[in-house]
């Protein structure tokens, strides 16, 4: 069964709100030993999330020694987000807008790809009315993948195969090695050795998939066509 995210997520979550302090946060993220903490309102609803990015980014614009520049002196090379990253004392100044959520339904494959596309590390889990329910780490979607090649090849064999599919028994040989998968055997209609080459792909845990599976029809090719009419003997 293809997991996802509220079956992996960390319910407990480490939350901020709007107003707290910036060493506060930063203590936030030290104590718990995590990278961020979703900042919300006083409807668990989420603003966005503070990073330990966020964090250096200000430690980062702030002027050397403590020296306060002013006038021209605070503007001469410096950018709009630097200047206000500098100025931030709160978790709500500080927050990266909009945050990026999933909800507890999504396809954990799903959420990973948002991660990868947004270069982030965490994913705020949030309910119909985006309320925080829970958070999504990458180390918490990376657990589908320490499934036994055991577990793994027995729903390919009986949900992928046998259920969705509907193979008879003993037809596809199911073999797994570190989460690669390999089909071996005879379908009845070759159209099916694609399928069954997908559905195993989105077995959570799965790898990479072998396919030695062949066929007894090839319904892929298109009929041929017969000539049909009455043969003259002579022309007209």
């Amino acid at each position: 069964m293809t997991r996802i995210v509220g079956e992996v997520m960390t319910s407990e979550v480490v939350e901020a709100r709007r107003e707290t302090p910036f060493k506060d946060v930063a203590r936030l993220l030290d104590r718990h030993r995590i990278s961020g903490v979703p900042v919300v309102d006083d409807d668990d609803k989420v603003l966005g999330v503070v990073s330990e990015t966020d964090l250096i980014r200000h430690q980062a614009a702030r002027p050397p020694h403590g020296r306060v520049r002013r006038g021209r002196e605070s503007a001469r090379g410096a950018t709009p987000d630097a200047t206000a990253a500098a100025r931030a004392t709160t978790a709500g100044e500080l927050m990266s807008t909009p945050a990026i959520t999933v909800h507890p339904e999504q396809r954990v494959a799903d959420a990973a790809r948002i991660m990868e596309r947004r270069h982030v590390d965490r994913l705020p889990v949030v309910d119909e009315e985006d309320r925080l329910i829970g958070i999504a780490t990458r180390r918490d979607l990376l657990r589908v993948f320490l499934r036994t090649d055991e577990e793994i090849g027995r729903e390919v064999l009986e949900d992928v195969l046998t259920r969705a599919m509907c193979v008879p028994p003993h037809t596809v040989d199911v073999s797994v090695r570190d989460g690669m998968v390999t089909l071996q055997g005879r379908l009845e209609q070759r159209s099916g050795i694609p399928l069954a080459i997908q559905l195993t792909w989105r077995v959570d845990g799965v790898v990479g998939v072998v396919n030695n599976l062949t066929s007894r029809v090839d319904d892929t090719r298109p009929p041929e066509r017969h000539t049909g009419g009455i043969a003259h003997p002579w022309p007209l």
